[in-house]
């Protein structure tokens, strides 16, 4: 984002004391700060929050903007192809975004962050430390590395308030993760802005998904969902479509993929819930918009 339009951007990562009935109820770790010119121009502009579930074949691509102009990107899809769809969302000429979450180290959520952080600066970088020993998940280590931004291990708890009126609530991992399956490890958070919510399940296997409602029950509340595993029969246990109850399902996959996805059974499911369930395979790139009170499809 060009630094004339760039508004502050706080990053208040809270942990400890997380239990079920009380997600604020954490302590303070620690407080890192990035502070950008703040434009009164903007304030004219309509306080929208965007989030585009991106075309980028099979894979996942997340990018989300604040009513305050922060940009996120959670993964970036197996290839360069989150380049020129980050184009679309993005102006010309920006070349930086605040916080990069890397969910877990597969190509299709990771091979495209090996581009991104080629061209963006990335000021900020959540991710975990489960491993994959490939040469996508060496070359993504190799340029974070490069990147001099700051750089968190995920872990459920932490609570990043982004800008001024949105948050993000990290829900898993708990804890090591570095033997786990990939899937298993992923990152899966909770974005809310007012009264609206979206889940962010990264590829969060059925075990994981039946622990956070254990855990966090009618928490995981969203309008909308994204369907775990670019829809496979491996997420989206009843309990937890339950538990969140979304208005929107969101498929991320690619047309024709080999692996089937979305499952049709996980399709069925999801539309006997009554959910109007979107897939990338049919939409391409997705974006929803959110007044806090709201949220629609963009036109």
């Amino acid at each position: 984002m060009n630094d004339v339009v760039k508004r502050l951007l706080v990053l208040v990562i809270l942990v400890g004391g997380l239990v079920a009935g009380n997600i604020s109820s954490l302590g303070m770790m620690g407080q890192e700060v990035a502070a950008r010119s703040a434009a009164t121009s903007s304030l004219s502009s309509p306080a929208l929050l965007t989030v585009a579930f991106l075309d980028v074949g099979q894979g996942d691509a997340i990018f989300i903007e604040t009513p305050d102009g922060v940009q996120i990107l959670i993964d970036g899809g197996p290839s360069n192809t989150v380049l020129r769809e980050l184009g679309r969302q993005m102006p010309i000429l920006d070349r930086d975004i605040d916080l990069l979450v890397a969910t877990h180290p597969d190509k299709d959520h990771i091979g495209g962050l090996v581009d991104v952080l080629g061209r963006y600066e990335i000021k900020n970088i959540l991710l975990t430390d489960n491993q994959n020993d490939t040469t996508v998940s060496d070359a993504f280590d190799y340029m974070v590395g490069l990147e001099e931004s700051i750089v968190k291990r995920a872990v459920a708890g932490q609570v990043i308030e982004i800008g001024k009126e949105v948050s993000l609530v990290v829900l898993s991992p708990l804890g090591e993760v570095s033997d786990l399956e990939s899937n298993t490890s992923s990152i899966v958070v909770k974005l809310t802005y007012g009264e609206v919510s979206f889940m962010l399940t990264g590829d969060a296997p059925l075990s994981i998904e039946n622990y956070l409602v254990d855990t966090y029950g009618t928490q995981l509340e969203s309008e909308v969902l994204k369907l775990g595993h670019h829809g496979s029969r491996t997420s989206t246990a009843d309990s937890f479509l339950k538990a969140v109850d979304p208005d929107y399902a969101v498929v991320s996959a690619g047309k024709d993929n080999r692996y089937g996805h979305p499952n049709s059974e996980v399709v069925e499911k999801v539309e006997k819930a009554e959910v109007e369930i979107l897939s990338t395979v049919e939409s391409g790139t997705i974006v929803f918009e959110s007044d806090g009170k709201e949220v629609w499809l963009k036109k």
